[in-house]
């Protein structure tokens, strides 16, 4: 059986350019509109209103050029308003060859907005688009509110699509404007129309208000349309419209006898550079696209991809260009340990594993999750960490305060005496090391000399990385390095003292 394929129209330029706050630049419309076209491989984009600024003719300008050398010409498609020709003229001066003409698909909007009847509309809708066709652009025709018009006033949406089909419009645009509708709802609406008039090529454009826009993108295909109306992240006014990367890998899975043209392997790709230009991050729970959907953390699951991948379902993250992550956090097991040994080329015994295990549990209490690259910085952490505890910090507290000196007051237990002392110096760890410093000057001992002092983070990682700091000390007979581990920095670098305090009093 020959499968139906379903056209991707990518309104995030357009549509997605409502959400509050989102404004592209010219520069970056044309970038997008050939990454939507060339890489991600949409059928259509629609790019813009007609009639809104300059900056926007000058965007449909530059996209409409490359469209017609690259022969996407048709591909390209403006929102359009019934406004005497306005917007044809806007078009033609574009150099645009698709309209999407915005009609009312509600007797609601048409008498409270438009103040007209449904004669009078039609009538104004049949001019446009037989003056569109005479300057050679295409017109496919938007239902506004079209949701409430198959609710409230089904009548009159019968009598608009008996009346268009009789126009040279090549597609119906069918909005649930406000979102409102259940997937029962919308299987049913499309079900209808597809069904009383079979010679319309009907497209379903959703919105996300009761997060239900992926599920009637699913029911809308089922009942029999031709196409969907899709954004790129989800974006859009209010909750945003029909995510894209959802409903595409929605597609592919549950619904075999329809095919789409997406490329699924660019779909992140695009959602990230969306999020560059948008400045909209995409939350980490995003499913296809969000940073952790491909992230395993507990150590019951690590455990499970080992035997006969457990809990791996369809969506492998290859498919996408991604990859599966292992967590390491205080759920980790020994699997997710092995998991990112092996990527790092790293092999430690049953009782080294233990060890660091034991430690990103310790971490993971203070510090929710610890990277990859973290790693190798907790294994010889913990792997040099064999010194006899004679000494042990019990506590501080660090004081820092604009315009006042650092104070620190420590407690030290040496060989089970326990001491205080408090300082201030020109830092927390310097005023922590002159408090040490009272405390061995009561007890006679002398520290050694502290020649150099390192802070690095692992490559890649963020301000919430872990610390290691590298303090190298000398005596009269030797110079040694100790290190520390932390997520802040001055324990960190406490942590690297207080091994130097075990390694003088051994």
């Amino acid at each position: 059986m020959k499968k139906r394929t379903i056209e991707i129209m990518d309104t995030t330029l357009r549509d997605g350019e409502q959400t509050s706050g989102v404004s592209f630049s010219v520069a970056e419309k044309l970038a997008l509109s050939k990454l939507l076209l060339d890489e991600l491989n949409v059928d259509r984009i629609e790019i813009a209103s007609a009639r809104v600024s300059e900056g926007e003719l000058k965007a449909v300008q530059e996209i409409s050029q490359w469209a017609q050398n690259s022969g996407h010409d048709q591909k390209i498609e403006i929102l359009t308003f019934v406004d005497g020709g306005t917007s044809i003229e806007w078009m033609v001066q574009a150099g645009a060859k698709v309209q999407n003409l915005l009609t009312k698909g509600s007797l609601n909007h048409l008498k409270h907005q438009l103040k007209k009847t449904p004669d009078q509309h039609f009538k104004a809708i049949e001019d446009n688009v037989l003056a569109a066709q005479k300057e050679g652009i295409t017109s496919n025709v938007y239902l506004e509110d079209w949701s409430n018009g198959m609710r409230n006033s089904r009548e009159y949406v019968n009598d608009y699509l008996s009346f268009v089909s009789t126009l040279p419009i090549k597609r119906v645009l069918l909005p649930d404007t406000l979102g409102i509708m259940t997937h029962h709802e919308t299987f049913s609406f499309i079900s209808e129309v597809v069904k009383n008039h079979p010679q319309i090529h009907f497209d379903f454009h959703g919105h996300n208000d009761y997060d239900l826009s992926v599920a009637n993108a699913m029911e809308a295909v089922r009942a029999g349309c031709h196409g969907l109306h899709l954004t790129v992240n989800g974006m859009g006014e209010r909750a945003g419209n029909t995510p894209m990367a959802s409903t595409v890998a929605t597609l592919k899975d549950f619904l075999p006898e329809v095919e789409i043209n997406i490329k699924e392997s660019s779909l992140y790709k695009v959602s990230k550079l969306v999020a560059t230009f948008t400045g909209f991050r995409i939350p980490a729970n995003k499913p296809i696209v969000g940073e952790n959907v491909f992230t395993q953390t507990a150590g019951i699951h690590a455990d499970g991809d080992k035997k006969k991948n457990l809990y791996f379902n369809d969506l492998l993250p290859e498919r996408f260009g991604r990859t599966r992550e292992y967590a390491l956090g205080k759920t980790s097991g020994k699997a997710n340990i092995q998991k990112n040994l092996q990527k790092l080329g790293i092999t430690l015994n049953d009782d080294e594993i233990k060890k660091v295990t034991q430690r990103i549990i310790e971490l993971g209490d203070k510090k929710e999750i610890v990277t990859t690259e973290d790693l190798p910085y907790i294994i010889s952490d913990v792997l040099n960490s064999n010194t006899i505890q004679k000494v042990r910090v019990n506590s501080y507290v660090l004081t820092h305060a604009k315009g006042l000196q650092p104070n620190t007051v420590v407690s030290l237990d040496i060989e089970g005496e326990v001491l205080e002392e408090n300082a201030s110096g020109d830092g927390q760890f310097d005023a922590f090391m002159k408090a040490i410093k009272k405390i061995y000057r009561k007890k006679k001992m002398v520290l050694p000399q502290l020649t150099d002092y390192a802070v690095r983070i692992p490559p890649g990682s963020n301000s919430d990385a872990l610390c290691e700091t590298l303090i190298t000390w000398k005596n009269e007979d030797k110079e040694f390095i100790t290190r520390g581990l932390d997520s802040d920095q001055t324990v960190s670098a406490i942590k690297a003292t207080e091994k130097m305090l075990n390694i003088i009093s051994n």
